[in-house]
C-alpha cells in the first residue's frame, strides 16, 4: 500500500528543516480543502504537517462557515500554532443555506460547499505551481473535484475515518432495496472485517434507501474512484485486513478499479497539532503535579460528549467520586453548547473533588494530554483521532462508543 511520499511524489527540492523559508519562497504547493467538524479537520492539519517536513508549501482554503472548517475557535489555534501553513478563508457567498440537522443535515451541507465551488476555484487559478488538491472525503458530493478536473490540477479525496470505513460507499451503494431499520441486527459484509450489525450504521442517514439523503450521499461517494487517489487516515500495520481490502477487485462494482491508495496516519504531529503554540494549557500544568499513571482522563470528542444527557452526566459524575480516582474530564453540554457546570453536575461535586479532579468546558489538548505521563486510562467515544491518539500514547482505552465511527 502506498505511503505518503508515493503520494506527493517524494521530497520537493526546496525539502526544508523547520526554520524554512515561507511557503511563497517553495517550489511546489498542496491545497488542503478540509471538511465539516473538528474530527475531520484535525487529520487534515496532520497531513499539513507531514506535507511540511517533505518540503511542501500548504495552503488551507476555509469555507467562512464554523460547522464547514469545524469549531471556529479550534481552526484559529491550530493556524496560530502553524505558521509555516498558509490559511485562506473563501469569500462568503451571499444568502447561504442553513444547515438542516439531524438526517438532512448532509443534504443541506453538500448545498453549501457547492455554492463555494466558484470560490475554490478562483483561490486555485490565484496560486502558483499547485502539485496537487486534497478534499474531504464529504466534500466529493460537492463536485468540488470537478473544479481541479477543469483546471488540470491532480485532485485527491481523504478518508479522515479509518481504511473500514473507506469502503462503506461500496458495501452500502449496490442495489441495496431494504431499510436498516428493516434489517436490524442483521450483518452487513465488509470485506477483511467482521459483520457490522446494520442497526451500527449511520441509523438515521442511511436507514432508508429511497430516502434522498441515502440516494444522494451514495450516488456521489461513488464517485470516489473516479479522483487521482485516494488518501486513508491510517497506517497500514494498525488495519492490514482492511487495507487489503480496499485493493481486492471485490471492493468495487464489475468493471470500476480502485485508484491508488495512500496511507498517511499518524503524521508528525500527532503529540498535538497546537504544541508549537506559546501558551501551555492550564491542565498540563495540573497534570504535572499528578503521580505518574494516575489520572482517567474523560474525553468524548468535538461531538459526542452532546449525546450524553443531563442524566448521564450526573452518574458520571457520580462514578468519577466514589471511584476515588485522580481525574480529568471535558465536559460539553447535552445536544452542544457551553455546559453550565453548576446545573449538570451534583450539587458540591466540583468542591468534594476539587483536590483530586479537574473538569474543563468544551475542550482540551488532547493528544497532549495523552502523551503525558500522569495519565493512566482514556474513557473515549471511540472517534478514530481518539483511537489514532491513543494508540500512539500507549495509553489503555476504556471505550464507550457514541455513534457510528
Amino acid at each position: 500500500m502506498k505511503n505518503l511520499v508515493s503520494f506527493i511524489g517524494g521530497p520537493s527540492s526546496s525539502h526544508r528543516a523547520k526554520d524554512s523559508p515561507t511557503p511563497t519562497q517553495m517550489e511546489k504547493t498542496v491545497v488542503l480543502y478540509p471538511g465539516l467538524a473538528v474530527s475531520h479537520f484535525v487529520p487534515m492539519m496532520r497531513l499539513a504537517g507531514s506535507l511540511l517536513e517533505h518540503g511542501y508549501a500548504v495552503s488551507v482554503a476555509l469555507t467562512i462557515d464554523a460547522a464547514v472548517t469545524g469549531d471556529a475557535a479550534f481552526a484559529g489555534r491550530v493556524a496560530a500554532a502553524m505558521p509555516s501553513v498558509r490559511f485562506h478563508t473563501l469569500p462568503p457567498v451571499e444568502d447561504p443555506p442553513r444547515l438542516a440537522p439531524s438526517a438532512q443535515f448532509l443534504l443541506s451541507y453538500f448545498h453549501l460547499l457547492r455554492r463555494y465551488n466558484d470560490r475554490l476555484h478562483d483561490f486555485l487559478c490565484s496560486s502558483t505551481r499547485i502539485h496537487a488538491v486534497v478534499v474531504d472525503s464529504l466534500s466529493v458530493s460537492a463536485d468540488t473535484l470537478e473544479v481541479t478536473k477543469r483546471l488540470g490540477i491532480p485532485g485527491y479525496v481523504m478518508f479522515t475515518s479509518g481504511a473500514a470505513f473507506a469502503q462503506l460507499p461500496y458495501v452500502l451503494g449496490e442495489g441495496r432495496r431494504r431499510s436498516f431499520k428493516e434489517l436490524g441486527d442483521a450483518p452487513i459484509e465488509f470485506l477483511g472485517l467482521p459483520p457490522v450489525p446494520a442497526s451500527h450504521l449511520f441509523a438515521e442517514v442511511l436507514e432508508d434507501p429511497e430516502s434522498d439523503t441515502y440516494k444522494t450521499t451514495m450516488a456521489e461517494l461513488s464517485r470516489i474512484p473516479d479522483t487521482d487517489g485516494i488518501l486513508v487516515n491510517t497506517v497500514e500495520s494498525l488495519e492490514a485486513r482492511a487495507v487489503a481490502a480496499l485493493r481486492d477487485p471485490r471492493c468495487l462494482p464489475a468493471g470500476r478499479v480502485m485508484p491508488p491508495v495512500y496511507c498517511v496516519g499518524l503524521g508528525p504531529f500527532l503529540g498535538g497539532i497546537e504544541s508549537e503554540a506559546d501558551e501551555r494549557h492550564e491542565c498540563l500544568a495540573w497534570l504535572d503535579a499528578q503521580p505518574d499513571r494516575s489520572v482517567v482522563f474523560l474525553c468524548f470528542g468535538s461531538t459526542g460528549a452532546a449525546n450524553h444527557s443531563a442524566e448521564q452526566l450526573k452518574e458520571i459524575a457520580a462514578g468519577l467520586e466514589k471511584s476515588g480516582h485522580w481525574f480529568l474530564w471535558v465536559m460539553r453540554a447535552p445536544h452542544g453548547g457551553d455546559p453550565d457546570l453548576d446545573a449538570l453536575l451534583p450539587d458540591g461535586f466540583l468542591e468534594r473533588t476539587g483536590g483530586h479532579g479537574l473538569v474543563l468546558k468544551q475542550w482540551a489538548p488532547q493528544a497532549e494530554v495523552l502523551r503525558h505521563g500522569a495519565t493512566g486510562a482514556f474513557v473515549t467515544h471511540c472517534g478514530w483521532n481518539s483511537v489514532l491518539e491513543g494508540v500512539a500514547a500507549g495509553v489503555p482505552m476504556l471505550c464507550w462508543p457514541l455513534h457510528t465511527k
